[in-house]
């Protein structure tokens, strides 16, 4: 499962930031990838994929080097951890920040769906949460550059935040960031994990010479929600990630939670 420093961290945080998980190999494959997509025009696309926005459909899908890191031996033991053993990908896009890219105002599952819609607590000495997001980020990120920003500490807040915080919840300026806000600043090859009651937004992509690119790969426990793998892309999935796809009872266990594939699947 998780370490003691990574369960500490995220217990106290919301966050994880993993520096250097992936391999140099890792890392090229992906920006390799990660690039065909984005230059691929959209009449080209095979079925299943699509542009929406800085949104790729279903990014995690066009590649098997980006398919392979939903198991990635870095995230695997903490995804296990937050579902209690009973993991599902729900949805692996990739997002793209071009030059000039808008930002978004801070939210998290409290805000937008309600106090009852996420959960995060400890039993025996470990964390359960039901809705966290892990993104591989291809692209270095440097202090000044905008990207993520998060609220420390807030996926355990109380109380609902004050709308006419941190300027009124939409915060522009990365040189005043309100007090209580920071701005991670991962580098190529790093993972962040959050949970989606993590308060965070985005800030505007400053840099004019250099794009941001990471995969935003979402994580329930197996009983959580109804989603089902697009007809599309079951050709192209691993018979692994289909199983780590679908919809489980609370009591099953699938068999890649037996089977440990972050050890196993080739790249």
């Amino acid at each position: 499962m998780m370490t003691s420093e990574q369960r500490y961290f995220f217990d106290v945080t919301g966050y994880l930031h993993l520096k250097n998980a992936l391999t140099a190999e890792e890392l090229a494959a992906g920006q390799e990838a990660s690039l065909r997509y984005i230059e691929t025009p959209t009449d080209q696309l095979p079925e299943g994929f699509g542009k929406d926005g800085k949104r790729h459909l279903n990014g995690f899908a066009f590649d098997e080097s980006l398919e392979c890191l939903v198991f990635h031996p870095s995230i695997w033991p903490i995804i296990m951890e937050l579902t209690n053993g009973k993991p599902r990908l729900v949805s692996g896009t990739l997002q793209v920040d071009l030059p000039g890219a808008g930002g978004g105002a801070l939210h998290c599952a409290r805000d937008d769906y309600g106090w009852e819609s996420c959960r995060y607590e400890v039993r025996e000495n470990r964390i359960y949460c039901d809705n966290f997001v892990i993104f591989p980020y291809f692209d270095d990120v440097l202090p000044g550059d905008g990207g993520l920003l998060v609220v420390p500490g807030s996926h355990k807040s109380a109380f609902s935040r004050p709308r006419h915080l941190f300027q009124n919840g939409n915060p522009t300026d990365l040189d005043n960031l309100p007090q209580g806000i920071i701005n991670p600043t991962p580098k190529a090859g790093d993972i962040l994990i959050i949970s989606e009651l993590l308060t965070h937004g985005i800030l505007p992509w400053r840099p004019t010479d250099r794009i941001r690119r990471i995969l935003v790969l979402r994580y329930a426990p197996q009983h959580c929600g109804s989603g089902s793998i697009p007809e599309a892309l079951k050709s192209r999935l691993r018979p692994e990630t289909q199983e780590l796809m679908a919809s489980a009872h609370y009591t099953h266990i699938k068999e890649i939670a037996k089977q440990n594939p972050a050890g196993q699947i080739e790249k």
